[in-house]
């Protein structure tokens, strides 16, 4: 079973993710072809909109091009120093993104830019569904750029380079006492920021919504409770009853090079677009690059792990086809965005965990396997290769590491940690103790230490709270879009495992990639691609079917 969710380097195309270098964002529903003032083709009459508007709404749309291509700029810079770049040229790269950082802020801070926005949002009436996206996204960035003062984000800097160097030592010696500094000040500078954005709304929504436009906690709550509600006693019943399927058939030692050409082959297959992309290794796996016609995938292989090699780079696949398939008549604009981090992750989930993981997948697999590693495949059918893949870990003791059963736990406890943190509920110290007492109660298992417990994710070193719950509503998100893909798409599962992947690929590019961030948040995105709203027991639904056949329940 891939490492779920480890990919702490993974930066999307777009410059708003890219600074973050951690798994990314997307967006919306049916493929209509737009230009920047053009009304969107409807099958309603839509009215005119004002010649004003129109002026107006080309020269935001020029302003908004410029920032989206220098946001390129810089995520090309990132990949290099990942991928290219010579260790000698650390500094200078510093001075390079530092300066274009600055180039960057002054643009999407500008009086101009605000005056424009300002001025549509007045006339948002005369605007088309598209325009109307670009405008409200475009302001609500504004607004959180300029809301905080340059001391603030100076200070925001410095404390990601000190946090992530105490957190380093703390984890080394297993000892939290002397990271909580760093962290009780990350948790007053971000009440703070969460303050100044919008003292109105409470603050745990306000930084989640960095990272999942349009979430809120009181929706996580009511998602997570029932998501707990179904996983724990399903998690018991597996380990008190089941049976674990052969993992030792994909134990041994496989040759990193056969492994690259293996997984080279198999993005190929699912879609990746060479004269558009390059595919490389780095030490993290991403997704990177300067635009969609410039994706930039990376993957890592380890000689005794051969399942983290493959999962990972499927997983990466899925994050390329986004975004080489995003819809380039609004190149440039945020409507052209990923909707939120949850939302990407949704497709790369779904072609690592409903499509890869899948019994269908296996058959294509096997195949594969047997060119690359003969002796491997000799032990294999695409029945015991599907179980061997897919068990579960015990003990679930680390995130990255988890299986997609136990995994949504392990971000429901941070999601609730963060939240007590935010509310003054829980004091900085009382963390260890905490985090150990919801381990135990919910996955039944104790770390053995603080490197074990709560100092094993880098995360909180940077002040990146409310990120986390955008791992599990992705891979919730990519289970209910699959189930309607397999409804809309005659014998999917039958092309998935012949190895024609493109009826998925194409239908997910009309549905999803193409359609940008038009809706507000992903409950919208998801009542147009599959009717209803995010439905955690599709999801609950799935793992119990899948895991009681596999465990022979």
């Amino acid at each position: 079973m891939r490492k779920v969710g480890m990919s702490i380097a993974f930066c999307s195309l777009s410059p708003k993710f890219v600074k973050y270098c951690i798994p990314i964002k997307l967006r919306p529903i049916r493929v209509v072809t737009f230009s920047p003032n053009r009304k969107m083709v409807s099958s309603s009459a839509a009215t005119a909109t004002p010649v004003a508007a129109t002026k107006d709404y080309q020269s935001l749309c020029d302003k908004l091009r410029e920032i989206s291509t220098l946001g390129g700029i810089s995520g090309l810079l990132q990949w290099d120093e990942a991928v290219m770049m010579p260790a000698g040229a650390a500094e200078s790269r510093g001075k390079q993104k530092s300066v274009l950082a600055g180039v960057v802020y002054e643009k999407e801070t500008s009086a101009e830019l605000g005056h424009l926005l300002k001025t549509l949002k007045a006339q948002s009436s005369g605007l088309d569904p598209v325009q109307a996206a670009v405008v409200r996204d475009a302001h609500r960035q504004f607004v959180r750029n300029t809301a905080i003062t340059k001391e603030m984000a100076q200070r925001r800097a410095e404390l990601e380079s000190e946090g992530y160097v105490k957190w380093v030592k703390a984890r080394d010696a297993a000892d939290f006492s002397q990271f909580a500094p760093v962290l009780q000040e990350w948790v007053e500078l971000l009440k703070k920021y969460a303050t100044a954005i919008d003292s109105s709304r409470p603050m745990y929504d306000v930084l989640l919504d960095d990272y999942e436009k349009g979430m809120t906690s009181a929706r996580l709550d009511e998602v997570f409770a029932e998501v707990r509600e179904g996983l724990v006693p399903l998690i018991k019943e597996i380990k008190a009853k089941g049976t674990p399927p052969d993992s030792s058939l994909l134990q041994g030692t496989f040759d990193t090079k056969a492994q690259a050409a293996l997984c080279n082959a198999i993005a190929v297959d699912l879609g990746f677009n060479l004269e558009q992309g390059r595919l490389d290794v780095s030490v993290h796996p991403f997704t990177g690059g300067a635009h969609p016609t410039d994706v930039r995938m990376t993957t890592r292989f380890k000689e005794h792990d051969l399942t983290e090699g493959l999962t990972g780079a499927i997983h990466e696949t899925g994050h390329s086809l986004y975004e080489q398939g995003r819809n380039l008549g609004q190149d440039g604009l945020p409507v052209n965005e990923a909707l939120s981090l949850g939302v990407h992750e949704s497709q790369s989930l779904l072609w690592e965990r409903m499509v890869a993981l899948s019994q269908p997948f296996a058959h294509y697999l096997l195949p594969k396997l047997q060119q690359h590693f003969p002796d491997l495949a000799e032990k294999l059918t695409p029945e015991t290769l599907y179980g061997a893949i897919n068990v579960i870990r015990e003990p679930s003791m680390i995130r990255v590491e988890a299986d997609e059963v136990t995994y949504p736990l392990h971000i429901i406890l941070r999601y609730e940690l963060e939240q007590q943190l935010l509310a003054g509920d829980i004091r900085v110290e009382d963390v260890p103790r905490l985090w150990n007492e919801k381990m135990t109660e919910c996955l039944g298992c104790t770390p053995k230490d603080d490197a074990q417990g709560v100092l094993q994710d880098v995360h909180w070193s940077a002040g990146i709270l409310g990120y986390f719950p955008t791992y599990s509503l992705g891979a919730m998100y990519a289970c209910q879009i699959y189930q309607t893909a397999c409804k809309e798409i005659p014998h999917l599962e039958k092309e998935i495992a012949a190895g024609n992947f493109k009826p998925l690929r194409n239908w997910l590019k009309e549905k999803i990639h193409q359609v940008g961030s038009l809706h507000p948040n992903g409950d919208e995105l998801m009542k147009a691609v599959t009717g209803s709203p995010l439905d955690p027991s599709v999801f609950l639904n799935y793992l119990r079917a899948k895991y009681t056949a596999l465990y022979k329940l």
